[in-house]
């Protein structure tokens, strides 16, 4: 049996243009993961950029909070409230000291008094007597004193004036 030269023509065509073919997708497949690859890192750079640019700022802004000098703001009465326990209820009394920086800060945390005591004696009315018996507990309480302080005036002044809230006296009956 003899090939005919014709099919043998024919068939050396159609593996060359397949053998092209594979050529120009494998060309396509490596100009399309170049812009892949490229858009993704160019992409992906500006969004990291941009977080530590804002991280800088923070940072900045953290710099220019603690350069000024920190003023203590006591609060004028303790606060002492009941707080249902398993057994028994307990007679809790809490001083506050609440620390903000500069002299302006200062004069506006005196102004807000009032409304600073109602958010502190809300959160702590809100503790329990298991919570407040530990280290952890306490801290927990502080930082949701905090929180609590810093919601409120944000309201009222536009910015957050209290850095710190500071337990001067911690007394449970």
């Amino acid at each position: 049996m003899a090939v005919e030269p014709a099919l043998l023509l024919e068939e050396t065509k159609v593996a060359k243009s397949r053998k092209v073919l594979i050529i120009f997708i494998g060309i396509a497949f490596a100009v399309l993961s170049c812009i892949a690859v490229g858009l993704w890192f160019f992409l992906g750079n500006d969004a990291d950029e941009r977080k530590a640019a804002r991280a800088a700022t923070q940072a900045q802004d953290a710099k220019v909070n603690d350069s000024r000098e920190a003023f203590y703001v006591g609060m004028p009465r303790p606060f002492l409230f009941n707080l249902p326990g398993a057994d028994r209820s307990r007679l809790v009394e809490i001083r506050v000291q609440l620390m903000v920086r500069g002299s302006d800060d200062d004069v506006l945390i005196k102004k807000h008094i009032p409304l600073i005591e109602d958010s502190l004696l809300t959160t702590f009315s809100g503790a329990n007597v298991q919570a407040l018996s530990s280290l952890a507990g306490k801290d927990e309480l502080r930082h949701l004193a905090l929180l609590s302080v810093q919601n409120t005036l944000q309201s009222v002044t536009g910015r957050r004036v209290v850095e710190k809230v500071l337990f001067t006296g911690f007394v449970m009956q």
